[in-house]
């Protein structure tokens, strides 16, 4: 009789065991992409110009400041997007010289973060078809939970950088 008892416990415990396994794994959500979180308004805290060629031989100083030069603490950019966070145009805003094409239109070469430690770039275009494209910009850091953001700007010749301009940018609400 206890051993019966025993094998109907077991049995029950068992069925109980079965019946509890509702994982709910959620509903399908769409990666979070790039797009979205480099979408928006973007103010500058700090520019800094970097001779590359000096720095490549140890050569200080390498860096300069230029963020209180020529007005640059108007400087301003809003990267735009679709509905489908596809992105449209960008602009710059500003009385500041411009180190870039100051209007035109964006695409990255990725919409996510590469594992491969290869940097994501933004392309600058002047045309809606992306076809003239006007400049390059590095993603450095991808903007998250700080809402901080650094691109860069290379100019190179026979395909060596010689300076580099660095933005970094926080979301402006």
């Amino acid at each position: 009789m206890k051993c019966k008892s025993l094998y109907w416990l077991a049995f029950m415990m068992c069925l109980f065991a079965i019946g509890c396994d509702n994982t709910d794994d959620g509903s399908y959500v769409e990666p979070i992409t790039l797009y979205e979180k480099v979408n928006g308004n973007w103010g500058l805290t700090n520019l800094k110009m970097v001779d590359e060629v000096a720095k490549a031989n140890k050569i200080e100083p390498n860096e300069e400041n230029l963020s209180t030069y020529f007005n640059y603490e108007d400087f301003k950019i809003k990267f735009n997007v679709d509905g489908n966070n596809n992105p449209t145009s960008y602009e710059v805003t500003g009385d500041v010289p411009p180190l870039f094409a100051p209007k035109g239109y964006w695409a990255l070469s990725s919409a996510f973060q590469s594992t491969t430690g290869v940097g994501t770039k933004i392309y600058l275009y002047s045309d809606a078809q992306k076809t003239q494209k006007t400049d390059e910009l590095r993603l450095i850091s991808v903007p998250g939970k700080s809402k901080e953001m650094q691109i860069q700007l290379a100019h190179s010749s026979g395909g060596v950088d010689f300076v580099s301009y660095v933005f970094k940018l926080n979301a402006i609400n």
